[in-house]
This record gives structure tokens, sequence and C-alpha cells, in this order.
């Protein structure tokens, strides 16, 4: 019995599991790679139908349609597409009812993947969600709305389960994927080599963010405080690791501002040599300051939203800290400024005190590997723990598929 308490259909009698998984994004689809290497792991004749990218793909998934139909953020943005994505909903449970999956793992992207999951309820098909919405940060009331329609939820941060476990939502930590990376592993001489930086220069880490929208926000105050810096610096060359999507914008707007010294990599290929050769990083507020932490790069972080959605914010978020390193400690270890505190003023001597005393950044690299050991460094990995999750909730639904 699934939790809303409907019989289990009799499908796939005979064979290994049918698992269908939704992945509407590419770090979705990252996640779901390494979840489907745990499943084959763990039963290499484990069967996967659903929709994915080039990174589940490349282990023979084979998509029902491009996941970049999903792939979609902000209201601007939607608007032109819905009916493109309520067809690609209705597509997708058409397929999950047809099909008839021993479960079904939707992969971050909740506005998509959660419209399936409701539409679902009732069908004794059990329900996995992968990344827990920040319930922690904002609208908390959400919880018990998701517990209504998911039988499991896979978390990505240690502190997240009690907020759903509160509510009657199984939920398990799994780990946080930037421990698979390889962002610990760069070569700094390689890098230096390659974009001929003198070995004396100092290298600091750009990286204002993904979008073009914050990009926008942030990289005037990011250049203004880089030129500070130089005062006190002279020799200091900046690394700026982008996305294809932001790459030429990047490029842009280091030449409308007038920086020299700067390296603009264009398909972040080089992050971990990159992250290897820098001292320090400044950087947006998100995952990034994770990758940052794994490759041992002491930070600053900043962040600037809109004024009418940091108006907002202030009224719904419940969070003392915003670093996902301060979060997970439930302590300052990383310094951050963000809207009005996003100034040169405190970014400037943060950052210089970085560069300059071994005791700062040991404080902040010792804090990091505290973090990053409550986030699952040296036990399973997420994609393998995560799998054991699913195989246990298919055993607990259907102890014959097993």
């Amino acid at each position: 019995m699934t939790k809303d308490g409907s019989a289990q259909h009799p499908a796939n009698p005979a064979g290994s599991p049918l698992i269908f998984l939704i992945a509407g994004e590419h770090s979705g689809d990252l996640l779901g790679a390494s979840l489907m290497q745990g499943l084959l792991a763990l039963d290499p004749d484990i069967r996967f139908a659903g929709v994915g990218g080039p990174a589940m793909q490349a282990l023979g998934f084979k998509s029902q349609f491009a996941m970049d139909d999903l792939s979609v953020m902000g209201l601007v943005e939607v608007l032109p597409r819905l009916p493109l994505l309520i067809r690609r909903i209705n597509q997708t449970v058409s397929d999950i009812k047809s099909m008839r999956p021993d479960c079904v793992v939707s992969i971050d992207a909740p506005d998509f993947c959660f419209r399936v999951a409701k539409k679902l309820r009732g069908q004794g098909i059990p329900l996995v969600h992968y990344v827990a919405p920040s319930v922690w940060a904002w609208r908390p009331g959400r919880a018990k709305k998701i517990a209504g329609f998911l039988d499991h939820l896979l978390a990505l941060l240690p502190f997240e389960p009690p907020y759903f476990e509160a509510v009657g939502l199984k939920c398990s930590f799994v780990g946080h994927p930037v421990l698979e990376s390889d962002l610990d592993q760069g070569d700094p001489e390689a890098f230096r080599t390659r974009h001929k930086i003198p070995a004396d220069a100092r290298l600091l880490c750009m990286l204002p963010g993904s979008r073009r929208g914050e990009i926008e926000r942030l990289f005037p105050v990011f250049c203004e405080t880089v030129i500070l810096l130089k005062v006190l610096f002279p020799n200091l060359h900046v690394v700026i690791p982008t996305v294809s999507t932001t790459c030429d914008l990047v490029k842009t707007m280091v030449g409308k501002n007038g920086l020299s010294g700067v390296t603009v990599l264009g398909d972040g290929a080089e992050k971990a040599d990159a992250f290897s050769a820098c001292e320090v990083a400044l950087a947006a507020s998100g995952t990034v300051a994770l990758e940052l932490a794994f490759a041992g790069v002491p930070a600053v972080i900043s962040y600037k939203l809109s004024p009418l959605t940091a108006f907002i914010a202030r009224l719904l978020l419940k969070i003392s800290y915003y670093s996902l390193i301060n979060l997970t400690l439930d302590r300052l270890v990383t310094p951050e400024h963000m809207q009005v505190e996003c100034r040169t003023e405190n970014l400037v001597p943060d950052l210089s005190k970085l560069f300059t005393d071994q005791a700062a950044r040991q404080c902040q690299l010792d804090g990091y590997e505290e973090a990053l050991v409550k986030l699952g460094k040296g036990s399973v990995s997420p994609g393998e723990t995560g799998a054991k999750r699913i195989l246990e909730t298919i055993r607990t639904t259907r102890p014959d598929r097993t």
C-alpha cells in the first residue's frame, strides 16, 4: 500500500523494478545521473524511463521529451511557454499511468514535479522527491501540503528532515552532491601556465552568479571592489568562471568597467583548476558557497535581489544566515553581506583580511571542514544513499518487486 492507502497496481510482474525519473534542469540532470549510478550499483538490471538531460542520457536513459522544455525560471519567462508546460505535465502523468512504474522519482523543479505528483495521488504508485523545498527559509506551511501527496523526500541538507517528519512525511538526508565533484582536485600550476598568469600574481575568484539578472545587480559593486583591492594588491589577478549562457555578458561588463588582469572562463570546464589557483573568492550566495568550501577557497559571500523581491523576502524569510556553510553550522563562518550591506566598504576589508591574515583563513577552512562532514563528507555518496532509500520505499509498498 502507498501512503494514500490505495493498492499498488500489479504492473511489471517480472523483471527488475522500473523507476520513472523526472529531471527538469541541469542540476537535476546531474543528480539524476548520480542516482541512476547508485541504483545500477545495487541492481544492474534496474530499468528507467522518464525525462532527463545529457548526464542521464549518457547512462543509456531515453528521455520522453527534451528536458529543456521544463528549464524555465521566472514569471516573465514562464508565461509564453505555459501551454507547453501544461502539455508536458499532462503527457508525463499519462506516461506514468500507462507504464505503471514501481516508483516515480522527481528531482528538484518543484513547480513542475509537484503538479505531476498531485495528479498521481491515489494511483498507487510510490512518489519520491529528491531535493527538499526550503521550508526552513520561507513558507513553512508548504511542508504539510507536500506531505499530502509524497511518500518519501530525499534531502540534501542535514537540518531539513525534522521540518517534514514533524508533519508526517518520511524524509531522509542523503548528503550534498557537491561532495561527488572533483572541485578538490584542481591543478593550480597548470591553470596559471595555460592562462599565462605570472607566478607572483595574487588570484581572486569572482563569481557574480549564473543568471543575467543577478550578474547585472552584483557586477558593478564586485568590479568596484576589485578596483579598490588592486590598490592594496597591485599584482591582483581576477578569475571569473562562467556558464556559456552568461559568458558574453560577463566579458562585456568586464570591458565596460575597465577591468584589467581578468581571465574569464567560458564554460566552467576549468573550475576545479581555477579554484585551486585562487587564494580568495568573492561570490554570489548559492551552491557555489559549498563548492568553494569543498575546494578549500576562503570566501566572502554577497547577494542583491531586485527591490520588490527583496521587500517580499524580508517579509517571508525566516533565516539568520544565507550562506549554506553558515546555515549548516548555525553560526557565521563565511562573511556574508546581503542587499544594502553589499557594499565595497564591507567587501574590501573582509577580502583583504583573507588575503593577509592566515589565522582568519584557517578559521574559515576549519569551519568548512566541520560543515562538509555534516553534509556527508567521508560517508556513502548521495547517489548511493538516495538509491537505497528509493529501493526501501519500493520494498515497503511492493515487497514482491525486490
